[in-house]
């Protein structure tokens, strides 16, 4: 397999060079692989993870005492960490993936003209996918299986804090799916470099689909830069809205579990919202709840009136606006749903937005008018993600309306062509 020049070249691909031709090539033999060899491999490289989990903790350790010595945001270094447990769950989520049915080949219609014609709109890979991705080494091999079982070559630029995870992973996935009859080169680790990610936004007619997962800097740099078609991720500054028809012991558990279960992710809430109706009987209990789990507030004139101690912060615009990452949030009593809708209109980012109500109109108008890719009802906004939804894994969350919106598991990583059977027609 091709050795990444770290430097890279002057070529057509500039520092993926080395990766193109096999990259290319992978996705052509990967087109004409079928669900069993694909299953196979996938059952190999979690074993695989498995079995080298000691390799891959080291490897992981030596990126946790650089990170550290950087001085990185605690949420980040949490989503950096790779144990056993975390190990084991990426393995189980190679094994769910291969449990999917294969999409590839499906007929997704098909009718016959009068003149005799037999079309079929048959679904096939899109090729060559590239993943921009900062800090998450699970997304390593997420990505790569996601991408394998939907038949398409993978080049994954993770980030340099995650330079030797990320290395040793896909280096465990090669050896494992190769030894499984499907291409190694199928899976490739970019060097983490500027010119790399650069190079990948420029790489029309090798990458297919560039998918960005991480922060804002991040995802909007390579929505503007791209060349090549991009499908937008993973901001998630996610609302839990109260309304005044609230179950309110349903309305707290959801809030805290939202917000604290765990904060470094973009399906955790970053604000919530309380009717001015049950504002007496709900925002002090919040309040509590989320202090006692060492969560900042920062609240409006509304939240602050209900604040003994101090501790809730004044809440700005900035803040509004905030993607946390850790324990804090904002929030805001409003005076009806339409506020409600408002504020999530200005300040959401269309990942996930929830509303907690008994009132079925509310929870209706709510589905209706939230734009986003998830609405929960009931529920905590910490289930929007592909191995919860059932998809196996996801590759991102895609926050945009084309091709694909929200979790983003195998169909989404298809196109399809259409097929003409004919008896010799041509065309007068």
């Amino acid at each position: 397999m091709a050795a990444p020049d770290p430097n890279g070249s002057n070529g057509r691909w500039g520092a993926l060079d080395p990766l193109a031709t096999p990259a290319l090539a992978a996705a052509r033999a990967l087109a004409s692989i079928r669900g069993g060899t694909k299953d196979a491999a996938l059952r190999a490289a979690a074993d695989a993870l498995e079995v080298r989990q000691a390799e891959i903790v080291a490897a992981n350790r030596e990126d946790l005492e650089t990170a550290r010595e950087a001085g990185t945001a605690t949420g980040l270094v949490d989503r950096l960490l790779l144990d056993g447990g975390r190990i084991h769950a990426m393995a189980d989520g190679l094994r769910d993936i291969a449990a999917l049915k294969d999409p590839i080949g499906t007929v997704i219609d098909g009718w016959t003209l009068p003149n005799g014609l037999r079309l079929e709109k048959v679904r096939v890979p899109l090729g060559v996918i590239g993943v921009i991705y900062e800090g998450r080494p699970n997304v390593t091999v997420d990505a790569a299986g996601l991408a394998l079982k939907s038949g398409n070559a993978c080049l994954l630029r993770g980030s340099r804090i995650a330079e030797r995870s990320n290395r040793t992973l896909v280096a465990v996935l090669q050896e494992a799916i190769a030894a499984a009859g499907l291409p190694g080169d199928a899976v490739q680790c970019v060097p983490p470099t500027r010119q790399s990610a650069t190079d990948l936004m420029r790489a029309r007619g090798l990458v297919d689909l560039l998918i960005p997962r991480g922060g804002a800097d991040l995802i909007q740099t390579t929505v503007r830069e791209s060349l090549v078609p991009v499908i937008e991720t993973g901001i998630g500054n996610c609302h839990v809205y109260v309304d005044a028809a609230a179950d309110l012991d349903k309305a707290e558990e959801i809030l805290v579990n939202a917000k604290v279960q765990r904060p470094a992710v973009c399906n955790a809430a970053e604000s919530f919202l309380v009717h001015r109706a049950v504002a007496d009987a709900f925002v002090p209990r919040a309040l509590q709840a989320l202090e006692s789990r060492g969560v900042v507030i920062y609240g409006d004139a509304g939240i602050r009136s209900y604040d003994d101690d101090g501790s809730v912060q004044p809440v700005t615009d900035e803040e509004y606006r905030a993607e946390f990452y850790d324990l804090r949030i904002s929030a805001k009593v409003v005076d009806s749903l339409d506020e409600a809708l408002e504020h999530i209109a200005e300040y959401g980012t269309k990942h996930t937005e929830a509303i907690v109500t008994e009132d079925d109109e509310a929870a209706r108008r709510f589905v209706e008018q939230v734009d986003a890719a998830a609405v929960m009802v009931n529920a905590s906004t910490r289930f929007t993600d592909g191995a919860e939804f059932g998809m196996g894994a996801e590759v991102g969350i895609s926050t945009q309306k084309l091709h694909a919106r929200g979790p983003m598991g195998l169909p989404e990583l298809t196109t399809y062509k259409f097929v003409v059977y004919g008896t010799g027609q041509v065309r007068t």
